[in-house]
């Protein structure tokens, strides 16, 4: 059995392609996309339609889940208004059959592995979308977080984090960021690099395999596609990628 997890897309198609490109090569069984798919991008409607031709399972991220009921965010600073204002015009370019796709997003999916093996997805964590779960998160912040749920494996996203690591009997795993894999520099500013990230899971008799993986893809064709498509605050969006 092999799975392919991807999370975070954040409407970058070109990153989501090249992605694909490579997991479809792998042969895998299923692709499982742990949520945030649409907003915080300039091509929500693409990234989403990629998606429903996949056919896949998608997990319900907190950023879909705002995007069925657009609200606005509490006023912290310049970049949380940004922030809306992107959001908000990614919500205004959905069809009313986007919408519909987007609700069929599940809190949660399970995936068995083979040999009593079990695979749950979820986006922060199974209780809430909103969770951030870190490698060094200690196992009793873990533990509501994750209660009442038991996997071999239990995936998320949210955090834009690769992560493996274990907790009581379980291995947790973080794909990291297919369309916002962002790093800190050593002057602490957030950068997008030019690649998309993944993980691969293969189950054999006897062997569980997970690869942290990256693709490289050419940045500028998003930095181009936020320019072309409308999207408000295009340079402040643009500016933390690293061009190729």
């Amino acid at each position: 059995m092999r799975v392919a997890l991807i999370a975070d897309i954040h409407g970058n198609l070109p990153a989501l392609e090249a992605a694909l490109a490579e997991i479809e090569a792998e042969r895998v069984d299923e692709i499982v996309c742990l949520g945030d798919v649409a907003a915080f991008g300039p091509q929500p409607r693409a990234v989403l339609a990629r998606l429903r031709a996949m056919n896949g399972p998608v997990v319900m991220g907190n950023t879909d889940a705002w995007l069925l009921d657009p609200q606005p965010y509490p006023y912290r600073d310049e970049d949380t208004a940004r922030v809306y204002e992107v959001e908000r015009w990614c919500a205004t370019q959905l069809e009313p059959a986007d919408l519909d796709y987007v609700r069929t997003f599940r809190p949660t999916v399970a995936i068995p592995l083979g040999d009593g093996d079990t695979l749950l997805c979820y986006h922060g964590s199974p209780r809430s979308n909103m969770d951030s779960i870190f490698a060094a998160t200690p196992d009793d912040a873990l533990a509501p977080m994750l209660a009442g749920h038991r996997a071999t494996v239990l995936a998320g996203g949210h955090t834009h984090t690769p992560m493996v690591r274990r907790y009581r009997a379980s291995l947790l795993v973080n794909p990291g960021s297919v369309g916002l894999p962002f790093t800190d520099t050593v002057r602490g500013e957030a950068r997008n690099p030019a690649w998309a990230e993944y993980a691969l899971l293969t189950r054999t008799p006897g062997r569980l395999d997970i690869a942290l993986r990256r693709v490289s893809y050419p940045v500028d064709a998003i930095i181009d596609a936020a320019f072309a498509s409308g999207m408000p605050h295009v340079e402040w969006w643009t500016k933390d990628w690293n061009r190729a």
